[in-house]
């Protein structure tokens, strides 16, 4: 009995070693706050226009990771508004480059992004402990997050078990 609980414990702490598992927690969307959407532009530099259209003013620039507040959606443009003050910049956004009401993957150690769904893939980033990043989609084992204008592949730490190593008992 002592050998074969020894023999399952080595197993495990290969098992563990192995696959390179990462802590990670998945902080789930908020919903509707009291006055529209949070949301998180993805994107190195948006434009925040006057009236949904290009051809609209640019009121000014907002940055990558800038959280704003999604007052309605019309047409792929979205009514922002860019802080919760009553003179908070506002006005409208292209949506492709926005993250509207995003769930977020919050590291708690190092972890490896991909290029795409598979470990052997290029490592494109690695992230340190207590980064956040948006969830753009959730792939079963694999969770897609932005990378400032680009997509990652991650883990997901939450559906992803160490597995492939057979255990006789």
């Amino acid at each position: 009995m002592k050998k074969r609980v020894s023999v399952l414990l080595m197993l495990l702490m290969i098992m563990a070693a192995g696959c390179g598992v990462c802590s990670a927690s998945i902080m789930p969307s908020r919903g509707p706050g009291q006055i529209g959407l949070s949301s998180v532009v993805l994107c190195d530099s948006l434009s925040l226009y006057s009236a949904p259209g290009f051809d609209s003013a640019v009121l000014q620039k907002v940055s990558y990771r800038s959280q704003i507040i999604v007052l309605r959606r019309e047409n792929g443009w979205a009514e922002v508004v860019l802080g919760d003050a009553e003179d908070s910049p506002h006005g409208w956004v292209k949506e492709d480059y926005i993250a509207v009401d995003p769930a977020w993957y919050q590291t708690e150690g190092e972890t490896p992004v991909y290029a795409w769904n598979d470990s052997s893939a290029p490592r494109v980033a690695l992230l340190d402990a207590g980064e956040s990043l948006p969830i753009l989609r959730d792939d079963g084992d694999w969770i897609v997050v932005s990378l400032r204008g680009a997509a990652g592949w991650i883990r997901n730490p939450v559906r992803t078990a160490p597995s492939g190593y057979p255990v006789n008992f």
